[in-house]
C-alpha cells in the first residue's frame, strides 16, 4: 500500500487537465503597438480550441510520453527490484533505466503541477466577472469531477491516479487564486523543502515489488483493495504537487507559458539552470538504477531519494521553458506542421490520452488479463510505453481533424461550466452560463475583436 502512495507523494502523477487561458487580472499591461487586442475577459464559458497558446498544449503532449514511461516500468515484476527496476538489469535495460531515471522519473510529474495550477490561474482570471464566490464554485465543481473521476479510474484500470488528488488540492487552489504573490511564493517555498528532506518514502528507493492493489489476481481483489489506496493517495497525494501547483498559479498570473516572446530571458535560464540541475540531482540515483554503482545503505538511500526527487522540480519547470520557446520558434514559421499539431492536439485531449494509456496497462499487466508483468523487461516495457504514446497521439489528431474534443474534456468542461447557451442578441448571457459569442474569436494578425476600433496602420 506504501509504494503507490510515495508513488503519487515523491514522484508524482499526471492529470490530464483541461487548461483555459486568457488575460490575467493582475496583468494590466497595456498591449504592444500593432498587436491585436484579446477580448476574452468577458467570456464566462470554457476557451474555444482555437485561442489556446500553443506552448502549454506542445508541453502537455510531449510529457505524456514521459509520463507513459514513468508509469510503465513501475509494473515490472521481479524477485529483487529498487525503484521499479530490477536490480540485475544489463545492457540495453541498464541504458534504459539510466535514461528514464535522469530525464523521466520525478521530471514531467512536476512539469503538470505547474500547468495545472497555470491552467487554474487563467481559468480565475477568465471568470473574473463571477466574482471571487463565483470562481470558487466553478473550480469547486471541477474539483469534484476529478475526484470522482480519479477515483473510478484508480478502482477499475490504474491504481497510481493522480486525477482525484488534483481534485483534492483543487479545493484548496480555489482559495489560492486570491493569494498574493509573496504568499504563493512561501507557500511553494515550504513544500519544495518538505520533499526535500532525507526520508525513506521516496519510490526511487522503494524496494518492493508491485503488490495486489497495482496488480490484482482477480476481480474481487481489484475492487476491494484499491479504493482504500486510492483514497489515500488523493488525501496525502497534493503534498507533492503543492509546490509546483502555487508555481504555476504564480506564472499563470504574468501569462509566461502564453507569451514567451516577453519572457525569453526568464524561460532561457529557467530552461538551463532547471534542466541541468534535474540531471545533475539525478545522478546518484540513476547510476544505482543503472547498476552502474553499488546499492549503498539505507540511511544513504534516505538522502539520495529525496535529492532526485527535489531536483525534478526545477526540471520540470525546465520542460516547460524549453517547450514554449520551441513554440515561440515554430509560432514564427506558420505552415503545415502535421507532426507539431498532432502533439498539440495531444495536449489539448490530456486527460483522454492519460486514461487511454491505462486501458492499455490494465490489458497488459493485469494477471487476470494478458499478464506481462513477469515477462517484458525495462526496455520492453519502454517500447510499449512509446508506442501507446503514439497511438494517443493519432488518437487525438484524429479527433483534431473532425472538430471534436476529447470525451472527458468535454464532460470535465460541462460539469465546470453547465451548457453552452447561445445568449439572445442585445442581451447580456445569464451570470455563470457559458457562451459562444464574437468575443472568443481567435488572436490573428490583421483581425481585430468585435466593438473594437482598427489599430492604426504603421508609416
Amino acid at each position: 500500500m506504501l509504494k503507490v502512495s510515495v508513488v503519487v507523494i515523491m514522484s508524482g502523477r499526471t492529470a490530464g487537465v483541461t487548461i483555459d487561458f486568457g488575460r490575467s487580472r493582475t496583468d494590466r499591461r497595456p498591449p504592444r503597438a500593432g498587436t491585436p487586442v484579446r477580448c476574452t475577459e468577458a467570456v464566462t464559458g470554457p476557451l474555444p480550441t482555437a485561442d489556446r497558446a500553443l506552448g502549454p498544449d506542445l508541453a502537455r503532449g510531449a510529457m505524456l510520453l514521459f509520463i507513459a514511461l514513468a508509469n510503465s516500468h513501475y509494473f515490472v515484476d521481479a524477485p529483487a527490484v529498487l525503484g521499479g527496476y530490477p536490480r540485475d538489469v544489463a545492457g540495453l535495460d541498464a541504458a534504459v533505466a539510466w535514461v528514464i531515471s535522469t530525464f523521466v522519473d520525478g521530471r514531467a510529474f512536476p512539469l503538470f503541477g505547474l500547468l495545472f495550477g497555470y491552467g487554474v490561474a487563467r481559468i480565475a482570471a477568465r471568470q473574473e466577472r463571477r466574482g471571487p464566490r463565483g470562481v470558487r464554485r466553478l473550480l469547486w465543481r471541477r474539483a469534484a469531477a476529478l475526484i470522482i473521476i480519479g477515483f473510478l479510474h484508480a478502482v477499475l484500470l490504474y491504481v497510481g491516479d493522480i486525477l482525484a488528488a488534483y481534485g483534492v488540492l483543487l479545493l484548496l487552489g480555489a482559495w489560492m487564486v486570491r493569494w498574493p504573490d509573496r504568499r504563493l511564493l512561501i507557500f511553494a517555498a515550504v513544500f519544495f523543502t518538505i520533499t526535500a528532506l532525507p526520508s525513506g518514502d521516496s519510490l526511487t528507493i522503494d524496494a518492493e515489488p508491485p503488490g495486489d492493489p497495482m496488480l490484482p489476481p482477480d476481480l474481487l481483489t481489484m475492487l476491494t483493495a484499491r479504493p482504500p489506496i486510492s483514497a489515500f493517495i488523493a488525501l496525502l497525494g497534493p503534498i507533492g504537487f503543492a509546490c509546483p501547483f502555487a508555481l504555476g498559479l504564480w506564472a499563470g498570473r504574468r501569462r509566461i507559458l502564453e507569451e514567451p516572446e516577453r519572457h525569453r530571458t526568464l524561460l532561457r535560464v529557467t530552461a538551463c539552470v532547471g534542466l541541468g540541475v534535474a540531471v545533475l540531482g539525478a545522478q546518484p540515483i540513476a547510476l544505482i538504477h543503472a547498476g552502474v554503482v553499488p546499492v549503498p545503505d539505507r540511511s544513504t538511500l534516505e538522502l539520495l531519494g529525496p535529492l532526485h526527487d527535489a531536483s525534478g522540480v526545477p526540471g520540470g519547470c525546465g520542460y516547460a521553458a524549453l517547450l514554449c520557446l520551441l513554440a515561440l520558434r515554430l509560432r514564427a514559421r506558420p505552415g503545415h506542421r502535421p507532426v507539431v499539431d498532432a502533439i498539440a492536439a495531444t495536449g489539448q485531449r490530456s486527460m483522454t490520452c492519460y486514461l487511454a494509456q491505462s486501458v492499455v496497462w490494465a490489458v497488459t499487466f493485469t494477471p487476470f488479463l494478458l499478464d506481462l508483468s513477469g515477462t517484458l523487461s525495462i526496455a520492453g516495457t519502454a517500447l510499449l510505453a512509446t508506442t501507446t504514446w503514439l497511438a494517443t497521439v493519432l488518437l487525438a489528431d484524429a479527433l483534431r481533424r473532425t472538430g471534436r474534443r476529447g470525451p472527458f474534456e468535454t464532460l470535465l468542461r460541462r460539469v465546470t461550466y453547465g451548457p453552452v447557451r447561445n445568449p439572445t442578441p442585445g442581451q447580456p448571457p445569464l451570470p455563470g452560463a457559458a457562451t459562444m459569442n464574437a468575443v472568443t474569436a481567435p488572436d490573428r494578425s490583421g483581425e481585430r475583436c468585435a466593438g473594437q476600433p482598427k489599430p492604426p496602420e504603421s508609416g
